[in-house]
């Protein structure tokens, strides 16, 4: 007999505020949206709902990246809404981002009438067909009972397995109709265990190992296994690399951590890989990036792949032995194998020479660029637990290689190197995470792409810090463009955008920089601040990456 608090809970609703119940089911505290009139119905639910806020942005690109960095840095489904195939295909870049970042997200979109589906109505789309190849699943929901079937299915998909983005298509008649609605509970993820015969095949193949090493990614940070990533570790001294933009999946001062695999690691770093004789792959689909344009995982090298996705086992590469599992239950389980570690050496000699790469005595920083001199900045002045957010671009290589993130959850930025991400990020981080400072960086060309958010922060009041490497340039492209058709840029250039002064005519505060003492100050104040920041820092266009200038790229060739 089934208990009466398991038993659906019927209620005869609108499908409007039915799906707002299902909000409330799984704790849905935030909705990111661009308005629209063929979801008002939703948005007027909301309104009438006090447990959750509508945060309305400037741009249906900037509130997906707010969803998204809402998710992965909260681990709860970011909420997305939008109308019809223009506010749909303006988001397109957030669902994009969730989905080959692993990251929960639902998304609502208003569709038009159902009388006039098929007649190319106004700003029709079939929704759910464009969707399908970027989004875990998609739905078109036309039978008001079935709402909070479809809803809290889409709930259920992406946060289960590997997560990511569910889109659904809501025909604006579909909102106002009423139903006898049939609510179930929340989503509760499943946590697969390997089983014991796994554990011993893990066990045998690492006593036959000289230099094991692990590669660290989402699936870790998704399943808040951080501490037992570390637990093992040190039990069986087994060094760990973090996979492309997972930096905190394990402490940076650690003496087992050996880097970040991510673009332009640092040669000795990826040497670590390569002297490798056993990989455990725990949580990550070893991307092209995290596996250098899948060159460094070679033949000889024994693979051990956890996952919590079967279809990600053997995607890429074919594991000698694949293992569908929570990373939590699943690193508890091989804490009980049977090893004498005979690797400390192996791992010792490794950190030693992730160190040479990625430490700075005061000598080497009076010496070396101002990006650097900023990260150091950085490290020394944010609060431990700040949260840091970037945009992609070459100005992110100075964060990658010097900053160390200590702590767990520190740090949500985007594998899928989508531009305009850091800033509008940093927002959904903020509201995910309101006591803690969260801070972007952004190159200029990727902050102008989404700046117009700065004005939603102030607008709700959310307090970021928003750093801007304003070299006036699209800068990793330029570098590309130096390395195969030297002396030929063009499309690079940009203008000159004065970012403090839009910044404080939209009323948030701004500082412009032009040396270390300016940014020691303008961080100083921006850490105390209750308003939202941004800092404009002046960057040299020449210092094109962390290893190169633009003269010595062109050196090369001549």
């Amino acid at each position: 007999m089934i208990e009466k608090s398991l038993r659906p809970i019927k209620r005869t609703l609108t499908s409007a505020h039915a799906i707002v119940e299902c909000m409330k089911i799984e704790g849905v505290k935030h909705v990111f949206c661009v308005p629209g009139e063929s979801y008002l119905p939703i948005m007027d639910a909301i309104h009438d709902e006090p447990s959750i806020k509508l945060i309305s942005a400037r741009h249906e690109g900037g509130a997906s990246f707010m969803a998204e960095g809402y998710a992965k840095s909260s681990g709860k489904p970011g909420v997305l809404m939008a109308t019809r195939g223009v506010g749909g295909s303006n988001l397109t870049i957030g669902v994009h981002t969730a989905h080959q970042d692993s990251t929960p997200m639902v998304v609502f979109l208003g569709q038009v009438h159902s009388q006039f589906r098929g007649r190319e109505g106004f700003q029709e789309v079939d929704l759910d067909q464009y969707f399908r190849h970027i989004a875990k699943w998609t739905v078109e929901i036309r039978d008001a009972k079935r709402v909070p079937e479809l809803v809290q299915r889409a709930f259920r998909v992406a946060q289960t397995g590997r997560p990511g983005p569910v889109v659904v298509s809501l025909p604006e008649d579909l909102l106002i109709k009423e139903s006898v609605m049939a609510f179930g509970p929340p989503v509760r993820r499943p946590t697969p265990s390997p089983s014991s015969d796994e554990v011993g095949d893990v066990e045998k193949l690492l006593q036959s190992s000289e230099s094991p090493l692990i590669i660290a990614g989402g699936g870790v940070k998704a399943s808040e296994a951080e501490g037992a990533l570390k637990q093992f570790a040190e039990k069986y001294k087994i060094p760990v690399m973090a996979s492309f933009r997972r930096h905190d999946v394990m402490p940076n001062d650690h003496p087992l951590y050996l880097g970040h695999l991510g673009l332009g690691t640092h040669k000795s770093i990826l040497e670590t890989v390569q002297q490798s004789d056993v990989i455990l792959a725990f949580g990550t689909r070893l991307s092209e990036v995290t596996t250098q344009d899948y060159s460094i995982i070679t033949d000889e090298k024994k693979l051990v792949h956890v996952d919590i996705e079967y279809d990600s086992i053997g995607k890429i590469y074919q594991p000698d032995i694949g293992i569908v599992a929570d990373l939590k239950e699943g690193l508890h389980a091989l804490l009980s194998i049977n090893l004498l570690s005979s690797w400390e050496d192996w791992a010792v000699t490794r950190r030693r020479v992730y160190e040479n790469v990625t430490s700075l005595t005061n000598k080497d920083v009076d010496n070396h660029n101002f990006h650097t001199q900023i990260i150091q900045t950085l490290q020394a002045q944010l609060p431990k637990n700040a949260i840091l957010t970037n945009d992609a671009g070459n100005f992110a290589g100075w964060l990658h290689t010097f900053f160390q993130f200590t702590e767990r959850n520190t740090y949500v930025g985007p594998t899928s190197g989508a531009m305009g991400y850091g800033m509008p990020a940093a927002l959904g981080t903020k509201l995910a995470h309101p006591h803690r400072t969260v801070l972007s960086l952004s190159g200029d060309g990727g902050f102008m792409m989404t700046m117009q958010e700065i004005e939603t922060a102030v607008r709700y009041n959310i307090p970021i810090i928003s750093i801007v490497f304003n070299n006036k340039m699209y800068g990793t492209i330029r570098m590309h463009q130096e390395m195969h058709y030297p002396f030929k840029p063009i499309g690079t250039e940009l203008g000159s955008v004065p970012f403090t002064e839009l910044a404080q005519s939209i009323g948030a505060n701004g500082y412009f920089v032009r040396t270390i003492k300016e940014f020691e100050l303008a961080i100083e104040r921006a850490v105390k601040s209750d308003k939202p920041v941004v800092i404009e820092i002046e960057s040299d266009p020449n210092q094109i990456s962390v290893s190169s200038t633009i003269e010595e790229i062109r050196n090369q060739h001549k």
